[in-house]
């Protein structure tokens, strides 16, 4: 092995922990401070596969995917942020996590905020990545509105480009490989895909996230529309949480821009890091 080859990002690992809903996948990278990252419907661990390594440069980084998601073992009970963060808190346990901290992108930030509730001193940081902010007046507002992913399998496998189709607008017009890693983890969990959505919009945030106390990011893209107007809200409703808005990206920007959100996401970590 060269030189250059080992001092190069550090490789990504895959493995399994156990869970009381069942085995739960995860990759890593690096070794240092923990820091979990969790992905946003209906995405997977492969969400941070570009942002894994530049973290895990100075840090342990962790991906998982969303019990039900990816790999992860399923449940037949009905997908809620309760039950998705339990399955974190599996994850975390299982896997002798101290002093981690936490990124969740879309859903992922609302299973973080939760966690977060939940494990108060427990977790060091959070990072809200393009987080919308649901109360009542949210779940009223989106009771009625167009399903996001739900397509309805048909035999001539139109029901592919109607996926990708709906989640085309999201991602640059540069970039299909990108949108083509999206629908190959959403036909993953094709029977259950709105779920997730559904899950978000029936969260009770305004309640729950006043239990935070955690040293808080909120990040969102400055093409993010359905997520940037609540950065506002989000920063007053966590004591002292700061934000970040990265440029010429949106929904999609952990994948998009995997070097300026890993470089955002280090920053603040870093400089919460002891003795910094």
């Amino acid at each position: 092995m060269s030189d250059e080859q080992r001092s190069g990002p550090p490789a990504i690992a895959k493995g399994y922990a156990d869970s009381r809903f069942g085995q739960l996948h995860y990759a890593e990278s690096g070794s240092g401070a923990p820091v979990l990252l969790l992905h946003q419907t209906p995405r997977s661990w492969d969400e941070y596969r570009d942002v894994l390594p530049l973290l895990g440069a100075g840090r342990h980084a962790i991906a998982m995917d969303t019990l039900g998601f990816g790999a992860s073992a399923r449940t037949s009970e009905p997908f809620r942020i309760e039950l998705f963060a339990d399955a974190v808190e599996d994850l975390v346990d299982t896997l002798g996590l101290t002093g981690v901290s936490l990124v969740g992108h879309h859903t992922g930030g609302v299973v973080a905020i939760e966690v977060a509730a939940r494990r108060g001193e427990q977790i060091e940081s959070l990072v809200l990545s393009g987080v919308p902010y649901v109360d009542a007046a949210r779940r009223a507002r989106v009771a009625g509105a167009t399903p996001i992913d739900h397509v309805t399998p048909a035999a001539d496998g139109s029901h592919l480009g109607e996926l990708w189709n709906r989640r085309r607008s999201f991602y640059p017009a540069d970039r299909p490989d990108l949108l083509a890693r999206l629908v190959a983890d959403g036909l993953r969990v094709i029977d259950r895909v709105e779920e997730g959505h559904r899950a978000v919009n029936a969260y009770r945030m305004e309640e729950r996230i006043q239990q935070v106390r955690t040293r808080t990011l909120v990040l969102c893209g400055e093409d993010d529309g359905y997520s940037l107007p609540d950065v506002p809200r989000l920063c007053a409703s966590i004591p002292g949480a700061v934000s970040a808005v990265l440029p010429g990206t949106g929904v999609a920007s952990v994948d998009h821009r995997p070097d300026l959100f890993a470089a955002t996401v280090a920053a603040f970590l870093d400089d919460g890091a002891p003795g910094r």
